[in-house]
């Protein structure tokens, strides 16, 4: 079939955007982390980005855990609220820079908890970056005459599914304090650890109104189940806070389907294996129509699915071209799909970038584009009235289409 036409990296950029899964801690500038590492004497394998660039933060990994080895040089300099607001607010104008207008960022705030600095102070100082960077934007002219959307963010609070005593940050000291006076195994303090950061996200967000829009479990998957969770998702889900899931990124479909059935997931997060039925457990009897079901489960129900290419590729190596990665499936499948980055800095992309490739190798046409893009904005975790949310997803519905319209 022939190419209905080319989107240019600048046509794809001036488009309005979201990114609904992005890491804070994964998406800092890299002269940013030099900065700061200088200053709070944390120890680089390079001062230069060059350098950074060819030992930690690649064009391609080896394999998951290399691919992870990045966010100990990050998180180490998050560790004052100074520095958390300034990533976010930096991260916050990178996103606007590339028409990225809409943003709901991730992380895990036990991971920079220590003796001078709780949660509160976590939770406030990267919520003061964001929100410093939305009045700046919103105060432009093009905003404020209805030229170009507004700019609007939220916040979703990660658990880990895994950890142990030599964890950075509060995690560390818990598993250690926990393990000695209960005498527990460790899916009990995995469970009471993602309990006690639901019930002081929830608190954080009603005390001092801070959007926390969302719950999200990150980490291993392969055996560490989301089911050991379920305490914690089962109070954010009382308390009104939405619910993604890091699931199906590298183990199969049944990880997807008890994210949705045991933790209420309203979105999943990468769920690249949810056209896997080779990565089925044993005791599936029929592999490929069990995933059928759940892929038609998951289209009914608007289930989203945050889509992220290059991480995916650069995890996952075996998966070779970017054609080859699943998302042509779900386009197929018309799935509720949307483009993200993961890590902007950890997978070098943005999500122009994601979306370039994505059009190049699935020779996406304006529909598809169109749908993928408004998916972002329509299954957003928005913070405040829906009524809000919807005037919202309309002024960039139709600056959406009045650019798709020019493109010839």
């Amino acid at each position: 079939m022939k190419k209905e036409m080319t989107f240019t990296n600048d046509f794809l950029k001036n488009l309005p955007k979201s990114d609904l899964h992005l890491h804070l801690d994964g998406s800092m500038r890299l002269s940013t982390l030099i900065e700061l590492a200088k200053s709070r004497n944390v120890t680089l394998p390079s001062y230069t980005e060059e350098g950074l660039r060819k030992l930690v933060f690649k064009p391609s990994y080896a394999n998951l855990g290399e691919y992870l080895a990045g966010f100990q040089f990050t998180c180490g300099v998050l560790d004052t609220e100074e520095n958390l607001e300034r990533a976010a607010y930096e991260l916050a104008w990178d996103c606007l820079d590339e028409g990225v207008c809409y943003i709901e960022v991730r992380f895990a705030p036990q991971l920079h908890i220590h003796s001078d600095l709780g949660i509160d102070g976590v939770l406030l100082a990267v919520n003061a970056g964001f929100e410093r960077a939305q009045k700046e934007y919103n105060a432009l002219e093009t905003v404020r005459t209805n030229q170009k959307p507004e700019f609007f963010y939220g916040i979703i609070a990660c658990a880990l599914r895994k950890f142990d005593e030599n964890a950075p940050g509060w995690y560390g000291s818990f598993y250690q304090q926990f393990f000695a006076s209960k005498h527990a195994n460790t899916r009990q303090i995995f469970s009471s650890a993602s309990l006690e950061l639901a019930h002081a996200v929830v608190r954080c967000r009603d005390q001092y109104g801070i959007p926390i829009v969302g719950f999200d479990l990150a980490g291993q998957e392969d055996g560490y189940p989301a089911r050991h969770h379920k305490k914690a998702y089962q109070y954010a889900h009382e308390n009104f806070l939405q619910k993604t899931v890091h699931a199906g990124e590298a183990y199969g479909p049944e990880s997807i389907f008890e994210s949705i059935t045991t933790l209420y997931a309203n979105r999943i997060g990468h769920g690249y294996h949810l056209f896997s039925p080779d990565k089925c457990a044993k005791n599936i009897a029929n592999p490929e129509e069990y995933t059928r079901r759940l892929q038609s489960y998951i289209a009914n129900n608007r289930i989203t699915i945050e889509v992220c290419i290059s991480s995916n590729l650069q995890t996952n190596p075996s998966i070779g071209p970017v054609s080859n990665h699943h998302f042509g499936k779900m386009l197929e499948a018309e799935l509720s799909a949307t483009i993200c980055t993961d890590n902007r800095l950890i997978s070098n992309t943005s999500v122009t970038n994601e979306l370039k490739m994505a059009v190049d190798a699935f020779d996406m046409s304006k529909k598809q584009i169109r749908n993928t893009l408004i998916y972002g904005f329509k299954r957003s975790f928005f913070f405040g009235e829906y009524r809000t949310k919807r005037r919202y997803v309309r002024k960039v519905i139709d600056c959406l289409d009045a650019l798709l319209d020019e493109a010839k």
